[in-house]
């Protein structure tokens, strides 16, 4: 089962390598909302996810599916426009493999983006959340099964998992650009289903400060591949229990690409001074 799992993997950065000449030692997973960075990637190789061998479709709203190699930041990198989520059906080794594929083609550094509610009543929507940890209340885990000690360790340890190193140059180019950046922990549940109002309160006694339906799975498999990580989540609506209205999924991603600027030119300014 094990082997199989490799050889797709082989198989699927092999055909990526055959498209581009350089080596991608940074990666970009874009969220709901968050696409359009991609737009910015220069001498880019554009490929869709159904034509990479053994890679799923992404079905989620405003994700265009689409992997895109290039330069950005003065760096060579890999932008994903969009995810795969349990919610769609998909696996957590389903979500984990592309992360295992950047990994075999050389990425070192991955950067993940999500839209997610506020909870956190200091937040506003429209705001950036720099993730400094989060709790995994998806009951998956993309490591369960047999492990390949040439893959990671059978126990990683996932203390400190969004880099402190990067999370302080993070919050460096923000002050320098002006940008209001929050911190806090991310809390991840399956969905589809947005919680009701007993289950945020919950969330806000366990300690979570923005909740969604991504990140976790990624940030496993990249620890577990020994990549460094960091991560920023796009505050699209408060999801508070005590509020009359919950956003919509049209105005999650609507408000979304209202931050897209902002979002831009952290992202783009960070990659910049990246090591």
């Amino acid at each position: 089962m094990l082997n199989e799992y490799k050889n797709k993997i082989n198989e699927s950065a092999d055909f990526i390598k055959s498209k581009i000449d350089f080596t991608p030692e940074y990666a970009l997973i874009l969220g709901s909302g968050l696409g359009e960075l991609a737009d910015e990637v220069e001498n880019k190789v554009s490929l869709s996810y159904s034509e990479i061998p053994n890679f799923k479709t992404s079905t989620a709203p405003s994700h265009a599916g689409k992997m895109v190699l290039g330069q950005l930041g003065g760096k060579n990198v890999l932008v994903m426009q969009g995810r795969l989520h349990l919610y769609e059906g998909y696996s957590a080794q389903d979500i984990a493999f592309p992360v295992r594929v950047m990994n075999s083609l050389g990425v070192k550094n991955l950067i993940v983006t999500c839209a997610a509610g506020g909870i956190n009543r200091n937040f506003t929507a429209g705001s950036l959340m720099l993730i400094n940890d989060h709790l995994n209340f998806t009951g998956a885990n993309a490591l369960i099964g047999p492990n390949d000690n040439e893959m990671g360790p059978r126990f990683p340890v996932m203390f400190d998992s969004y880099s402190p190193k990067l999370r302080k140059l993070a919050k460096k180019i923000a002050l320098e650009n002006k940008i209001s950046l929050n911190e806090g922990t991310y809390f991840a549940i399956a969905g589809p289903a947005f919680y009701t109002r007993a289950e945020l309160r919950m969330v806000t006694q366990l300690g979570g400060d923005a909740i969604g339906m991504s990140v976790v799975q990624e940030v496993i498999t990249a620890i577990h591949s020994g990549m460094t990580v960091l991560g920023i989540a796009n505050i699209t609506d408060m999801a508070l229990p005590d509020v009359e209205h919950h956003a919509t999924e049209q105005e999650v991603i609507d408000v979304a690409k209202k931050t897209g600027p902002v979002f831009k030119t952290l992202l783009k300014s960070i990659l910049q001074e990246m090591e």
